[in-house]
């Protein structure tokens, strides 16, 4: 078996490239730094075979370069998991218009164009599966973070209607919605994460075995953490303008 894992450099993607080969699972992992790819392949060598491909996946040269290599019959991907991304914090109108475009691309252009590449070979098989990583921040819309939450609500979206075109093929769709997860994300984003408790943080590990041992059960989504469990149920069941009111102060604290 073989899976490509994007945005493996680092958190909770090098979490599901270090967890997948503890399977005895082939890896091939992207990302943009090649040294920190490369530290990856070290670790992990003569565990399993790790096949590094260095790739920005906002330009669309380099992420053509990974959809071939998901859409090669001779070399079949049998797992994508979709992790790369990024988020930005801040009121709308005051962020660089580039970087919010950039976001984009590569939270939902490239998710989308590489589950298009992997998908038609893995229903060809009659097995695979696509991990898609989303966030409990795009249940809702979510001011300060307006970009990254509409991003995730797309993902939640499209792979929710994927995993329901795709029942019987014998390829499975995993949607997960992780909350507050200690990775390079949030120094990337300028998130104030220093007002966010200790006992919400969740580990890349504890995401990527929680979100592995869900798509062995065949489940179509799931949110790791039992606090998450809770602020995903209410925050669907509650009404926009009860939570607008909440969240608007409370997120100003965070950019």
């Amino acid at each position: 078996m073989t899976a490509l894992v994007t945005g493996a450099s680092s958190g909770i993607g090098r979490a599901f490239a270090v967890e997948l080969v503890k399977r005895g699972t082939d890896v091939v992992v992207v990302a943009r730094r090649r040294d920190k790819l490369e530290e990856l392949a070290k670790e992990l060598d003569g565990k399993a075979d790790v096949e590094i491909l260095v790739a920005d996946l906002s330009d669309p040269d380099q992420l053509a370069t990974v959809e071939a290599r998901l859409a090669d019959a001779e070399r079949p991907i049998d797992l994508l998991v979709n992790n790369a991304g990024f988020g930005t914090a801040g009121p709308f109108h005051q962020l660089p218009v580039e970087r919010e475009d950039e976001e984009i691309r590569l939270n939902v252009v490239a998710l989308v164009r590489l589950t298009r590449a992997a998908l038609p070979g893995m229903v060809a098989r009659g097995r695979g599966g696509v991990v898609n990583l989303s966030s409990v921040s795009g249940e809702q819309p979510l001011p300060g973070w307006a970009t990254y939450a509409a991003t995730k609500a797309f993902v939640t979206s499209f792979s929710r209607a994927i995993a329901a075109e795709l029942k019987g093929s014998g390829v499975k769709v995993l949607n997960v919605l992780p909350g507050f997860t200690r990775t390079e994300f949030q120094d990337h984003g300028n998130f104030g994460q220093h007002f966010i408790p200790g006992p919400v943080w969740m580990t890349p590990e504890q995401v990527a075995r929680k979100s592995l041992k869900a798509l062995d059960r065949g489940r179509s989504e799931v949110v790791p953490g039992l606090q998450y469990r809770f602020v995903a149920l209410v925050t669907r069941l509650s009404p926009w303008p009860l939570t607008r009111l909440v969240l608007r102060g409370a997120t100003r604290k965070m950019w």
